[in-house]
């Protein structure tokens, strides 16, 4: 038997096909306790057992329904909306689609093609909570890097000094508490104009800074208090009173953010993948941590390396046709784990003089700078794999050998 489910937000559509694709059983359950027993219920009369458990085809890879049949320890097949439209196609033509109808599909997914389709691996509860921290942390920090375009792009309208001042303290941008200070202290030009140089140093001050408070006050006070060209007063005061209330979605951003990081980090250490990942140059706590959450600790998830690659988006792709071949990247991938590629790539230019030949060597070669990164994140994964696998830690001279002439 194979199992289809048409998820929605309130309802599932359920159906339950044999190896001839008859529907056995159909019907539709809430998304609640009551609705989950039902479908076991179901799946019981269908011919399910512990023996041999009845594999599902679902829509979605999260959620208190996923939770509750992964508990099971049946397979299920997380088939993602694009790939279930291009199915439906084989059935009917005519473009017609109901939920009924598309959890049919999905349980011929699993009967006809379930080779083709990669199930829900098997993480352990520490990955899926790292899983949760990272993922929550990163949205977090998008959503904290949106708000400060927002600030940024309003600055610019009508306070420019505050962007210059900001740029005077170090680096760290809108999202430094000392800058974030600036801004709720004086938010607009007019009450900037009005500090004191004591003002100026007690705000630093509270803001964290121990370092060279007197110079940067003092530098604070001389760019804020010059001439400079002004909105009309009330208008002035329209967007200062905007500034405050994006200030106030910032800094819970921020705060939040912070706090997140730390609990991706802490559940993290807990993690015996921990120790590997952080052996390789260039990946810290957090990004590692953001690793792991994509990637997962079920080893047989991936059955080499080239999967996690191509999962990544890392491993270019080929399009072949006669004559004519092009090789470009891809454009499906998981975007989390690429966006970590990009740091990762970065940071490990410093720390690892293997890495910096190897980029070096491909610049060499004509690719871009982004395409020299991301074929350094591809060589990265490759290196990952093996070392997950056989469970040591990264080696510099073993990972990046040294040219004939150093080694002599």
């Amino acid at each position: 038997m194979f199992c289809g489910i048409d998820w929605a937000e309130n309802h599932h559509d359920v159906a339950i096909i044999d190896e001839a694709g008859t529907v056995v059983v159909s019907g539709r359950i809430r998304d609640n306790a009551e609705g989950f027993a039902r479908l076991l219920a179901m799946l019981a009369d269908a011919g399910d057992t512990a023996e041999q458990p009845t594999p599902v085809a679902i829509e979605t890879d999260r959620g208190l329904l996923v939770a509750a049949l992964r508990a099971t320890g049946r397979s299920i097949y997380a088939i993602n909306p694009l790939s279930a439209s291009r199915y439906r196609s084989r059935h009917q033509v005519s473009g017609a689609k109901s939920d009924p109808a598309d959890a049919v599909v999905l349980a011929n997914i699993v009967r006809t093609d379930a080779h083709a389709h990669r199930m829900l691996p098997a993480d352990t509860e520490l990955a899926q909570a790292v899983r949760v921290l990272a993922r929550a942390q990163q949205d977090t920090v998008w959503a904290r890097q949106q708000l400060g375009n927002q600030i940024r792009s309003l600055l610019k309208d009508f306070y420019p000094a505050a962007l210059a001042a900001v740029s005077l303290l170090p680096s760290g941008g809108l999202a430094r508490a000392d800058a974030r200070a600036l801004l709720r202290t004086a938010p607009t030009p007019a009450a900037a104009a009005q500090l004191t140089r004591t003002q100026l140093r007690t705000m630093l001050t509270e803001a964290g800074r121990r370092k060279h408070i007197g110079r940067d006050a003092d530098a604070l006070h001389d760019l804020l208090s010059r001439e400079q060209l002004r909105q009309p007063p009330l208008v002035e005061n329209a967007m200062g009173l905007q500034l405050t209330a994006l200030l106030i979605q910032f800094e819970a951003a921020c705060v939040a953010a912070d706090q997140l990081q730390e609990a991706a980090e802490a559940h993290f250490e807990q993690h015996p993948d921990a120790e590997i990942m952080v052996s390789f140059p260039g990946l810290g706590m957090l990004s590692g941590a953001r690793v792991l959450a994509e990637i997962g600790d079920d080893r047989s998830r991936f059955a080499d390396a080239r999967g996690l690659k191509a999962y990544a988006g890392s491993a270019p792709i080929t399009r072949a046709s006669g004559k004519k071949k092009v090789v470009l990247h891809r454009h499906i991938k998981n975007r989390r784990l690429a966006a970590v590629g990009h740091t990762w790539a970065l940071a490990s230019l410093k720390a690892s003089p293997g890495a910096r030949r190897h980029f070096d060597a491909r610049r060499a070669t004509g690719d871009w700078n982004h395409q020299a990164q991301r074929h350094l994140f591809n060589k990265f994964l490759g290196q990952l794999y093996h070392c997950l696998q056989h469970r040591h830690d990264f080696t510099e001279h073993r990972a990046f050998p040294p040219p004939l002439a150093a080694a002599a």
